[in-house]
């Protein structure tokens, strides 16, 4: 499996070195096993009829999974357990799962909650967990009154 995912890491590296311009070597890593460029979204959010954001979006081999937050009272532990379920059913809904995915980013809205996150994130990615950035944000910076918003990347 970690080679698998050390193989999806190169594509989407060399996806975005061949984007850039960094030449014909980053072109041919971006080669994907899948031959559809064309973009699937799905679990589309509507505002007033127009489609807002999509709750996963796949290109090629990877899956998009935006951000998941848990907009209820409760602490911390609550909210990052209820937020990783989230994320594990929109994965599946995409086709993939947990231990397929290659990146995380939590944003919590305080710092101080850190170590109370990573009791209950802890495990939740299987054996090989992905790669992950952890920020907290301006006060006020996650949506309604999440305590923690989560989005990732994985692979099919």
């Amino acid at each position: 499996m970690q080679e698998k995912r050390r193989s999806v890491l190169k594509k989407l590296f060399g996806s975005v070195l061949a984007t850039a311009g960094f030449g014909v070597a980053a072109k041919a890593a971006a080669v994907s096993t899948n031959t559809s460029d064309e973009k699937q979204a799905g679990n589309v959010t509507y505002d007033q009829d127009v489609p807002l954001f999509s709750g996963h979006t796949i290109m090629g081999n990877l899956v998009f999974i935006a951000g998941k937050g848990a907009h209820f009272p409760g602490d911390i532990k609550a909210h990052t357990d209820h937020v990783l379920k989230e994320l594990e059913k929109e994965l599946i809904a995409a086709g993939t799962s947990m231990e397929k995915v290659l990146k995380v980013n939590v944003y919590l809205d305080d710092i101080k909650d850190y170590k109370d996150m990573n009791e209950v994130y802890k495990g939740r990615f299987g054996s090989k967990p992905p790669v992950r950035t952890t920020v907290a944000v301006a006060k006020g910076g996650v949506p309604g009154d999440s305590l923690v918003e989560i989005d990732c990347i994985a692979y099919l």
